[in-house]
């Protein structure tokens, strides 16, 4: 016999583990400019946000098709479920620092929502009030931040997200 709290925790991780595949296979098409699959995981009104320099808006332009092929390689060094959010960080050095956000509508698998960081640190809050279930994450509640090991001693500028 199986509880009911634990039913809706296995479904919210079944449905976590799906929207972070959909992310993941998104890059892995993006690597490999295979833009017919990319296009598979984007709705046909995918509603887009940037923040940076407007020349490093590299991202938009591969899912725009303005431009066929990556000028700018995105390789993940972390991809991590945050709410019903998909949040991927990448780091080329110190020239290039992004973050991208993705928002998986999890009904039809399609990315409805995207909004990219680039040189930009960011921090994921959760300003609603905490519920009745204490977690340590809502003390602060911080969900998620930027983490670039390789760029700590940079000056960013820095913005905050709240879900």
């Amino acid at each position: 016999m199986q509880m009911e709290g634990t039913t809706n925790n296995v479904e919210t991780s079944m449905a976590e583990q799906n929207q972070e595949a959909i992310v993941k296979a998104l890059y892995k098409a993006l690597a490999n400019d295979e833009m017919e699959n990319v296009a598979k995981y984007l709705a046909s009104d995918l509603e887009y946000w940037f923040h940076g320099p407007p020349t490093c808006q590299h991202m938009v332009r591969l899912l725009t098709g303005e431009s066929s092929k990556a000028t700018f390689k995105f390789e993940p060094r972390s991809v991590e479920v945050v709410g019903d959010c998909v949040i991927a960080e990448g780091w080329e050095g110190a020239p290039a620092y992004w973050v991208h956000v993705w928002t998986v509508n999890v009904k039809d698998g399609l990315i409805t929502q995207f909004r990219e960081y680039f040189n930009t640190w960011l921090t994921v809050k959760d300003l609603r009030p905490p519920r009745w279930e204490i977690r340590v994450r809502h003390e602060r509640n911080t969900l998620w931040q930027s983490q670039p090991r390789d760029l700590a001693r940079r000056s960013l500028p820095s913005l905050l997200l709240t879900i």
